[in-house]
């Protein structure tokens, strides 16, 4: 009996839980070890966290319900940003598409809103990407290959021609020509009679990434840094339901970062998007609710959903905290997922479908505004039309069959979830906070912190492979003999002459002189502070190219050459 009190004294709760696991593990778990020892010594995460044998309420014993978790569509969101997530509408399917002409791509986009798919996604040639002319010298043989070609304002008619810009939510992934792409799409939205303020999408615009893990950079980081804060204001003013930023982990993902590395690298270049827009003068609530974020959902299912849910609460925290932010839009991570481009296999290509399907599932658990989902071949080709729309019905699968989407977070509770959850959002606050004593984002990547890291996950994870310490079916067991696949796309060379004609056309008929006028405006801002946006949309308008644009632009602020660059 507890003195003083008549009842019988009992344990505490979390004493009582310990007792009974250590019953557990001397009464039955060492046995069954004693006879069937486990299949090796620890277990991981893809991306290295150790994971228990079994997770118990003493993991998530310090998680504060209503402080940590919450409700969904309330502060910190780590159960999703809206009450009802998918009971209310689906997430957007959003399959990335481009190649060839504007007219193939186009043909691509009414084909996949015809099998459902509910948002448009523009994959860019890399000339395009990188501010080229088809006819440019260094764009031989590139054009129209891993993208469609969008030379002028004349292409991207032709890209969305029948498809009406007010009612299609569209994506471009541009980030250097950010600021040209825009402006084209705007005018094709004015001359079908669209407002720029009715305009719904989001262009990537993520410059920083691209010194680290994708390479599809024009200028130096500071110029750079000012073309992305241009477009951030001009759409916080001009295009208010356009998202003016996707900041994007998705490819220092496929670079080989970890789970938590994707999180903190995306957060700390999101930091430093903020502070230079909070520089410029712009209120904060004024522009962080049309920020967007792009993630991978990479292999591992568990680690992947609870990624999602600690990239959210982390951001949430550090909008609140760090930046004052008061509308609660502000603190809301809404993101774009996109399934591992870099776990799909050139061996035994229908893998590939188990693989995104696993993959799409773990980005719906763990709340994603839209969705792409790769296609089965993407290993070895472009999507082929039969590819791309498995991939497509791998999503409407999950979304009308599985049952996922009819609860909120329907693995919030889980000890295992919850505490990865935490324990990621630790890490990488941890990863931040060292980013920030390195003077931030942009200082970490000139002192190549942020390369050494993910160079080094990415080394680590391939030995893992190579040691057989992880499995890739049908590349390093259970492989078998394979005849070469049929049916893969292959982009027409004669895009590349067709794309050059048109060019041609279009310069022998064009005003030159609104040409020169509008490049030289352009010119005389880029030397000042103003914000470019405006030149640039006044210099397409008159059907100016876009090499032409980036040169202007080249004259004034350079081109960046990466350490080592030859």
């Amino acid at each position: 009996m507890a003195e003083g009190t008549g009842k019988a004294e009992t344990a505490a709760p979390g004493a009582e839980l310990a007792a009974a696991r250590q019953r557990w593990e001397e009464q039955v778990l060492a046995r069954v070890l004693k006879r069937f020892p486990e299949r090796q010594p620890s277990f991981t995460t893809i991306s290295g966290l150790p994971l228990e044998r079994v997770y118990t309420p003493e993991h998530t014993g310090g998680l504060d319900y209503l402080g940590d978790v919450g409700f969904p569509g309330q502060y910190p969101f780590t159960r999703g940003v809206q009450p009802t997530m998918y009971r209310g509408r689906y997430w957007t399917m959003r399959q990335y598409a481009g190649y060839g002409s504007a007219e193939e791509t186009n043909r691509r986009f009414c084909y996949l809103l015809e099998q459902g798919q509910t948002g448009l996604s523009v994959a860019f040639d890399l000339p395009t990407q990188v501010g080229y002319d088809s006819d440019h010298p260094l764009a031989e043989g590139e054009v129209g290959r891993v993208g469609v070609a969008i030379d002028s304002v004349e292409d991207m008619d032709a890209l969305f021609a029948g498809i009406p810009l007010g009612r299609v939510s569209t994506s471009m992934t541009i980030n250097a020509p950010t600021a040209v792409l825009l402006a084209m799409y705007q005018v094709v939205g004015e001359e079908q009679g669209v407002e720029p303020a009715r305009l719904q999408g989001t262009v990537q615009n993520d410059i920083l990434k691209e010194y680290v893990a994708r390479g599809t950079y024009i200028f130096p980081p500071g110029p750079s840094l000012r073309l992305v804060t241009d477009v951030i204001e001009y759409c916080s003013r001009h295009l208010p339901d356009w998202n003016s930023i996707s900041i994007s982990g998705y490819h220092m993902r496929e670079a080989g970062c970890t789970a938590v590395q994707e999180v903190a690298f995306t957060l700390a270049d999101a930091i430093c998007y903020v502070e230079a827009a909070r520089e410029r003068g712009l209120a904060v609530d004024s522009f962080a609710p049309r920020l967007s974020f792009f993630f991978n959902c990479h292999i591992d299912f568990l680690e992947e959903v609870a990624k999602f849910r600690a990239a959210r609460r982390l951001w949430a925290r550090i909008m609140k905290e760090r930046f004052g932010a008061k509308d609660p839009r502000s603190l809301m991570l809404r993101f774009h997922t996109q399934t591992a481009g870099c776990s799909l296999t050139a061996q035994q290509p229908e893998n590939n479908v188990v693989r995104v399907g696993l993959q799409a599932l773990a980005a719906v658990l763990g709340g994603t505004q839209s969705l792409h989902t790769n296609s089965m071949d993407e290993a070895l080709a472009l999507p082929s039309e039969k590819a791309v729309r498995t991939a497509l019905r791998t999503q409407q699968i999950i979304a009308y069959e599985s049952g996922v989407a009819s609860t909120v977070d329907p693995l919030a509770g889980s000890y295992c979830i919850e505490s990865l959850t935490s324990r990621i959002e630790e890490e990488a606050a941890d990863y931040i906070r060292r980013i920030d004593e390195m003077g931030g984002a942009v200082r970490a990547i000139e002192m190549g912190f942020v390369q050494k890291e993910i160079h080094e996950a990415a080394y680590r994870y391939q030995m893992e492979v190579e040691r057989k310490e992880r499995i890739v079916v049908g590349v390093n067991a259970f492989q078998e003999e394979e005849e070469p696949p049929a049916g893969l796309l292959e982009v027409d060379p004669v895009v590349a002459e067709r794309q050059r004609a048109r060019l041609e056309r279009l310069r022998a008929h064009r005003d030159h002189d609104a040409c020169r006028r509008a490049l030289d405006e352009l010119e005389r801002a880029a030397r000042g502070t103003a914000n470019l946006v405006p030149p640039v949309l006044e210099a397409v308008r008159v059907r100016c190219t876009l090499g032409e644009v980036c040169d202007t632009l080249r004259r004034v602020f350079g081109e960046y050459r990466a350490p080592g660059e030859i």
